[in-house]
């Protein structure tokens, strides 16, 4: 009698038509993952499946991103999936604070892969009852934008409206979005009131359900399909490289390891591959150069900084625990320059720091030509 296999379950940040879903699509499409492990559409569930083998995976929507860090934790799910940061807006902060844990909810979590995806948004709605599209004599903006003691010299909004967008009363979306599409939302929308939600998804179920007509969403032609929205303006945000980077996340203690603390995710992938890791510490504010002989431990051993972030301890006002993204990866045999890196991190940082994965890195060089199908 055959066997069926066990699905991966993956979490993703729903409701359906995420950025989420549509990545995790795109990287098994291109055959650059035929992993065993998989990941079902908000932007995060197109990440989620450009990512995994959908003949092999189950997705399930999450309301929150911290609800898909208890998915994970729980080991409910095999693997969560969760923006981290976008090219134009910068970090996703609630991320770093659900992996930074300061209420230790998620203390066994990892990251153990990344996924990148462009970002293209659409003002999503319902058609008013007259509806001129760009370029008519009674549409509201010229395109130009106010001029500012700030922004004396402002960039002009990249796209244009589709329909009239004067019945519009209400935005919806997720914050990154907002930050994303500043240029038009400040052309074209300018005074009309923002509402933030969970994400763009939601965004544009919540605008599909509005019986008064006079909301938008900013979020994805895929959202549009789904609700049955009309495209009121394509291509809205500011940078036409707007690109967000989604991390993968594990319970490494609920999964069986080989030695790689890859946590299994990229163990099907041939050397070599360069790697990033996470790590989140904390120094002595009263230390004088606390933080500046914390980072001189990686340049000491050769390990190259990427990122660095901070954010409130809520221990003491001002206080900040840092996150740093480096080059390379921990080994499980305690070898390598980042395991002496990190033994040489306790003494800054009086031993708190917290260690969150190593994965491959998909904007290298090496990983992409190790990766690439022959």
């Amino acid at each position: 009698m055959a066997i069926n296999p066990i699905k991966t379950k993956v979490a993703y940040l729903g409701p359906p038509s995420s950025y989420t879903h549509q990545v995790v699509y795109t990287l098994r499409a291109s055959g650059l993952l035929n992993s065993p492990y998989n990941v079902s559409c908000t932007y995060r569930q197109q990440a989620a499946l450009g990512t995994f083998d959908s003949n092999d995976t189950i997705l399930e929507p999450q309301n929150s991103i911290h609800d898909i860090f208890s998915a994970v934790q729980s080991s409910s799910v095999t693997y969560g999936v969760v923006p981290f940061e976008n090219s134009t807006n910068g970090s996703v902060v609630y991320t770093l604070d659900l992996l930074i844990d300061l209420e230790h909810q998620s203390t066994s979590i990892k990251v153990c892969g990344e996924a990148y995806m462009d970002v293209h948004h659409c003002l999503l709605g319902h058609i008013g009852r007259t509806h001129h599209i760009h370029g008519d004599p009674t549409s509201s903006s010229d395109g130009s934008r106010t001029p500012t003691i700030d922004v004396p010299h402002p960039n002009p909004a990249r796209a244009q409206p589709l329909k009239d967008l004067r019945h519009i009363k209400r935005i919806y979306s997720h914050p990154q979005a907002f930050g994303q599409c500043e240029a038009f939302l400040s052309t074209y929308l300018k005074g009309i009131e923002r509402q933030e939600v969970s994400s763009t998804s939601k965004a544009a179920e919540v605008v599909a359900a509005d019986q008064s007509r006079s909301t938008a969403a900013i979020s994805s032609k895929l959202a549009a399909e789904i609700h049955g929205l009309s495209l009121l303006a394509e291509g809205i945000e500011d940078s036409e490289d707007n690109t967000t980077r989604f991390l993968i996340l594990c319970n490494p203690d609920e999964r069986v390891h080989s030695s790689s603390t890859d946590y299994s995710f990229n163990r099907q992938l041939s050397s070599p591959m360069s790697y990033k890791s996470l790590v989140a510490f904390k120094v002595n504010h009263q230390s004088s150069g606390a933080l500046a002989k914390a980072l001189a431990v990686f340049g000491d051993h050769g390990v190259n900084l990427t990122s660095i972030n901070s954010r409130p301890s809520r221990e003491h006002p001002w206080h900040y625990v840092f996150l740093i993204e480096f080059e390379g990866k921990r080994e499980a045999d305690g070898s390598g320059k980042v395991n002496a890196a990190l033994e040489a991190l306790i003494g800054p940082t009086q031993g708190q720091w917290k260690f969150l994965g190593s994965w491959v890195d998909k904007m290298s060089k090496a990983s992409k030509a190790s990766t690439t199908p022959s």
